[in-house]
């Protein structure tokens, strides 16, 4: 057993939010224990995480060992398991560094005491699981959630009530994306199946921004310090063929890095009511300045160590809806990148639905002069039309399976359609959220004026851009 004591102060978080302890493990151990202790309060919070002898420094392409960023206090690593969050298998002799994240560090600093213990009784070398291929074919709408977590970083409940709780919500598929680690395949990939497909994810954490990326095998570094460290983030992506997409860029956590080349931008999570308007005003800003990204959606919910009922503050709320020619993860990606659907309240929400021609969501057409626009479940609501500019067009949706062919005046860069909650929907939801608050004050530093006078967005879709 060794224990470390160091003192960490607000200086050593301003040269680096990262703060390592380095120790030395010999040829044949085959199990690593960490805990670390300090005294935790409101402005001191350390994260906690471990690299083995081949990281080579931000960004490394190997030596993440876990991360359970201040989830956790203690955690361990073994040839055969390890803690969630954590990746087991061979143990590098050499030298291995207990990673701290600074997050809150005191005006006085913090004392900060880490024991390890090392082990080398006889321990079975396990595989890591396989990844599998399931696919449904059958072309039309699925349903599913892109961003959520399990116990392998923050939430309180396992990859199994978290698989119960998308069962439960009816989703084809749903990307785990846990806090700066990947651990979560190991129950995800065996459990995948053409009845629900699970996608790849990671969410990147940091102190001033989040981002997704999906499709890889791979972790991908989360240890950004630099405003343009998220180029790096997005050449690390893309490089292995990945997706990136900005997280949540409202308050509380806003994207405070310079903006990299992003397939996606999730431009509503949880509640509608959850500040979701200015994700929504950041991504019109990007589109009206020409960027094309994909507009998602993803609930960020945090699994709890029980299931559930269906309400407004669960899983896949909001639900990402893809028009797929199969169900499959490749499918599910590439309708991420093309744009090819949009966003809805629930998996029971509106249906929204937008094509000029055979070009649909997320396409471009030379001009346009007229859309196409299919809503469903939505009947006493607004559809409205959006370009470059602002405001197009706004029509009442009379009925619950509606379409119109919509012409337009001259618009500029793109096209993209929302449904807005009459009266009798937003009676309905904020009368839905204030139940599920359960007596509690409004979250998210949230206003009673925010409730009254703030449009609902029931649905969103994707462009239809104007090009060549």
């Amino acid at each position: 057993m060794t224990t470390i004591t160091t003192h960490v102060t607000r200086a050593d978080q301003a040269a680096n939010p990262y703060f390592y302890i380095p120790f030395d493990v010999p040829e044949a151990t085959t199990r690593i224990d960490v805990v670390l202790s300090y005294a935790k309060a409101e402005d001191c919070i350390i994260d906690l995480g471990a690299f083995d002898p081949r990281d080579t420094g931000y960004p490394t392409q190997q030596g993440f060992r876990g991360w359970s960023g201040g989830a956790r206090d203690r955690f361990f690593i073994a040839t055969d398991d390890a803690t969630p969050g954590y990746i087991h298998g061979e143990i590098q002799p050499g030298t291995w560094n207990v990673i701290l994240g600074l997050y809150q560090v005191p005006v006085a600093g913090a004392d900060v005491t880490v024991t390890i213990t090392l082990d080398s009784a006889h321990r079975r070398l396990e595989p890591q699981p396989a990844r599998t291929f399931p696919v449904r074919s059958e072309p039309g709408w699925y349903r599913g959630d892109l961003h959520c977590h399990t116990f392998h970083s923050d939430a309180k409940g396992s990859p199994e009530l978290l698989h119960a709780a998308a069962k439960q919500a009816g989703l084809d598929f749903l990307a785990v994306a846990d806090h700066n680690t990947i651990t979560q395949r190991r129950y995800f990939h065996p459990q995948s199946s053409p009845e629900l497909i699970f996608v790849r994810a990671m969410e990147v954490t940091t102190a001033v921004g989040h981002a997704n990326v999906y499709g890889m095998d791979d972790w991908v570094d989360f240890r950004m310090t630099q405003p343009s460290d998220a180029h790096v983030l997005e050449r690390l992506v893309h490089e292995k063929g990945g997706l990136l997409s900005i997280n949540h860029d409202k308050p509380t956590i806003p994207w405070d890095y310079e903006f990299p080349v992003a397939d996606c931008q999730e431009v509503w999570q949880s509640t509608w009511l959850a500040w979701n308007w200015i994700s929504l005003e950041r991504y019109q800003q990007r589109l009206a300045a020409g960027l094309r990204i994909s507009a998602i959606g993803g609930s960020d919910y945090h699994q709890p160590d029980r299931l559930m009922p269906e309400g407004p503050l669960v899983l896949a709320r909001p639900t990402t809806v893809l028009f797929l020619p199969e169900l499959s993860e490749d499918a599910v990606l590439a309708a991420m990148k093309a744009g090819r659907g949009y966003v809805t309240e629930s998996p029971t929400g509106p249906h929204l639905e937008m094509r000029v021609g055979d070009i649909v969501m997320g396409g471009m057409a030379r001009a346009l002069a007229e859309v196409e626009v299919v809503a469903r479940g939505a009947a006493g609501d607004l559809l409205v039309l959006i370009d470059a500019t602002g405001l197009v067009a706004k029509l009442e949706i009379d009925s619950d399976d509606w379409s119109a062919g919509i012409p337009l005046p001259p618009v500029q860069k793109f096209i993209r359609a929302e449904i807005i909650a009459g009266d009798a929907s937003r009676a309905r939801l904020i009368a839905e959220f204030t139940a599920a608050l359960e007596g509690r004050a409004l979250p998210w530093q949230l206003k009673g004026a925010d409730l009254v006078d703030q449009p609902i967005r029931r649905a969103l879709g994707n462009p239809i851009y104007i090009g060549a």
